[in-house]
């Protein structure tokens, strides 16, 4: 509504990742970036998603109000953290399904995630050159191989982590980071917060605790 109005004129915009590119190809006038979670552009803001929309009432209430009292607000929603506007969203593309499609390959990778895949391995078991392989993922998924596969890795963490007891490096190690270290910051990159305060959130033992 805000882009047919005509009030995204030559601003920054976001929204959901799932229309990121129909709000682009229909209003070409409008910035948008797929990559944030909210754009603050003063009189008009926009946010990724519900989420993120809680994200941007954080971020007004700390604009306005100070950071202690987006602080405070954070602890009544339970909000795990505050996450900056450029934190990126983890999107998850789904696999497409054609005939022609890198599905198989996908899910190879997925069976594989442990192993330290690299974008030569890919190309040859997709029969491909790496310049190919490329192109198609960016044209079946919406991303590159690499970052696909970081997607499918910190998604199959946060798996281990809602249902399993295996230590952080453990779970390192079954998704194929090469250290704790790395997986941490990833994982907190991604998500928006640690391995440890994520279980505590989402594992199975706060479920229980929810009933």
């Amino acid at each position: 509504m805000l882009a047919e109005a005509g009030l995204l004129d030559d601003q920054r915009a976001t929204t959901h990742w799932s229309t990121t590119v129909e709000l682009a190809e229909r209003y070409p006038q409008v910035r948008v970036d797929p990559d944030v979670l909210f754009v603050d552009n003063g009189r008009i803001l926009s946010s990724a998603g519900s989420a993120a929309g809680i994200d941007l009432c954080l971020h007004l209430v700390r604009r306005d109000c100070g950071a202690a009292a987006a602080a405070a607000a954070a602890r009544w929603a339970v909000m795990p953290m505050e996450r900056g506007a450029d934190h990126s969203p983890l999107v998850v593309h789904e696999a497409p399904q054609s005939d022609a499609s890198l599905a198989p390959l996908l899910r190879w990778m997925e069976q594989h995630l442990d192993r330290p895949l690299l974008i030569d391995e890919l190309a040859r078991r997709a029969a491909i050159s790496t310049r190919t392989l490329n192109r198609r993922f960016r044209e079946q998924t919406g991303t590159t191989p690499l970052q696909w596969l970081l997607i499918a890795r910190i998604r199959r963490a946060q798996q281990f982590l809602e249902t399993t007891d295996l230590s952080v490096e453990q779970i390192a190690m079954q998704v194929g980071f090469a250290s704790a270290t790395t997986f941490r910051d990833r994982f907190a990159r991604s998500v928006g917060t640690n391995p440890t305060s994520y279980r505590r959130g989402f594992g199975e033992e706060a479920e229980r605790r929810l009933r």
